[in-house]
């Protein structure tokens, strides 16, 4: 059983996982180093206003979906290569379940001991799920992300109203959660907040699945490989207009341009968080947009390094929770409290793993962690 040679890889998913983890590199540094979830303060003042709203309309919620999206396209491209290679469904399975199986275990050793937002452990047994019951399903089971996607519109409509038609002026604070391990003292307090933090976060991360399957859907359709320049456009335009949309309610509430009273608050953040799934179809659409427009030409710099770091999600995704390890707590370098230091801090580590990436990519180096995941799922 072989890897695709990077030779013969579509582009646009590629260069979607390296820009999903600046995302994710955004939305994390946001939490980490503010100590809260979603990742805000309270009384934002200055340039931090407008930088709240483009973060709660453009990261905060579209960086998940867009996370899961991508982890279905690749599982159902894995799939199909396979079996145009001969190799037989139950070995191709094996590979998908011993590989997400140990990608569980990764997601519990970087949950416990370096950031309890860890995605991975959950999109181990997201994958489990999926490679068992619905990745060989009919095209029939395929049209019901589809369905989930309408159903999303009018739940997002129903929300608009409410908010729209809500109280404004109520004072509420922001709704966030505090991030216990985040602040904790010592490395050792971290670790035991985040003994209960991870668990409790992978549970909440496994509803993920229902991005998964759009992402599977829309590889079934195989949408970045065969691209329609119309659909990719409804994309792009109807993605990012429904999650500019949703979302821009809570970015204003988030920069102190609005207030709400603390139902409309909640409701605001409702239809956020539902509108981020809609954003990550706009990206996906754009970077479909991007494949189409570069083809078979010589890739520049900078394209090469994005999809270089794309091949290596997994590897960099790990870096980033050890770099804010040593870049946030108050028992490391305490760079955490101020909003443009975590997203500088971000922007750095996500650019720095750009670089490595490219380094790697010219003398053909697989990330490490890759490297590992292959050696034991390809036993």
């Amino acid at each position: 059983m072989s890897s695709l040679p990077t030779s013969e890889r579509v582009l646009a998913p590629d260069l979607a996982r390296g820009f999903a983890l600046l995302l994710v590199a955004l939305a994390h540094t946001a939490s980490i180093f503010l100590g809260n979830t979603p990742g805000v303060e309270q009384t934002p003042e200055g340039l931090e206003r407008p930088y709240f709203v483009v973060l709660f309309v453009l990261v905060h919620a579209c960086a998940l979906p867009l996370f899961g999206m991508m982890l279905g396209y690749g599982m159902v491209q894995f799939a199909d290569r396979q079996e145009a290679l001969g190799e037989p469904w139950t070995r191709t399975r094996g590979v998908l379940l011993r590989r997400h199986a140990w990608l569980l275990v990764f997601g519990a050793v970087d949950g416990v001991l370096f950031f309890s937002g860890d995605v991975l452990g959950a999109y181990g047994v997201i994958g489990v799920v999926f490679a068992l019951l619905l990745l060989r399903r009919g095209k029939g089971f395929y049209r019901i992300p589809v369905l989930y996607l309408g159903f999303g519109l009018c739940y997002l409509a129903v929300l608009m109203y409410l908010v729209i038609s809500g109280s404004s002026g109520g004072g509420a604070p922001f709704p966030s959660v505090e991030d216990a391990s985040s602040l904790a003292p010592t490395y050792g307090d971290a670790v035991r907040e985040r003994l209960t933090e991870w668990p409790v976060s992978t549970a909440v991360l496994l509803s993920s699945i229902l991005f998964v399957w759009v992402g599977a859907w829309a590889a079934k359709k195989r949408l970045l490989e065969e691209p329609n320049r119309n659909l990719l456009l409804v994309g792009v335009f109807g993605g990012f207009g429904v999650a500019i949309a949703g979302a821009l309610p809570m970015g204003l509430f988030a920069g102190d341009y609005v207030d709400f009273d603390e139902g409309t608050a909640g409701l605001a953040k409702l239809m956020y968080e539902g509108a981020g799934l809609f954003g990550a179809i706009g990206y996906i659409s754009l970077f479909g947009l991007i494949g189409m427009a570069i083809g078979k030409k010589r890739r520049g710099v900078v394209v090469t390094a994005i999809s270089a770091l794309g091949q290596r999600t997994l590897s960099a995704y790990l870096f980033q929770s050890v770099a804010w390890l040593i870049l946030a707590p108050p028992f490391m370098l305490g760079l955490g409290g101020r909003t443009f230091v975590a997203a500088a801090c971000g922007f750095g580590v996500w650019l720095l793993s750009v670089v490595v990436a490219y380094l790697m990519h010219r003398r053909s180096y697989r990330g490490p962690a890759e490297i590992l995941v292959r050696k034991l799922a390809y036993r």
